[in-house]
């Protein structure tokens, strides 16, 4: 497992996602099927998934789905990077209610199940102190055309 923390520098240059929408702070390791990344985010009063204040626990998909995207990146570091879009999520369980009112740092953990020129598989878990706050999978479709080539 690569253990060199990778920051908000490449996570913004690299990830589609822009301002404060980018979401996470940093990567902690990573490696052919596992990522693992840290974010502050949830608890800043600008974030733009708050909704009357808040920050639902459901958003932390969207933190999943960044650690995700960012795992795609790193691994098309050296090649055209197809875009993703978020397919489904299943088996979403909610161990908390916001994320907006947890202390410390949250933890995101990402491991690929499975992967084709369609699409890829992933389980999630965010957590923060050692606890679970949701765990799931969620499916990326990926953009075929992308990867097309003109004959």
């Amino acid at each position: 497992m690569t253990a060199v923390a990778i920051g908000r520098d490449w996570l913004t240059s690299r990830l589609p996602h822009r301002g404060t929408m980018n979401l996470l702070e940093e990567i902690v390791s990573w490696d052919r099927t596992t990522l693992h990344a840290r974010a502050v985010s949830h608890r800043a009063p600008d974030n733009p998934l708050r909704r009357a204040g808040e920050l639902s626990i459901a958003c932390g998909i969207e933190y999943a789905a960044q650690a995700v995207a960012a795992h795609g990146a790193l691994h098309a570091e050296n090649e055209t990077a197809g875009a993703g879009f978020l397919a489904s999520v299943r088996s979403v369980t909610f161990h908390a209610s916001r994320l907006d009112d947890v202390p410390g740092v949250l933890e995101i953990a990402v491991e690929q199940l499975a992967s084709g020129s369609s699409g890829v598989l992933y389980d999630f878990c965010v957590s923060s102190a050692g606890r679970n706050l949701l765990v799931g999978r969620v499916a990326i479709a990926l953009d075929a055309s992308r990867f097309s080539h003109p004959a």
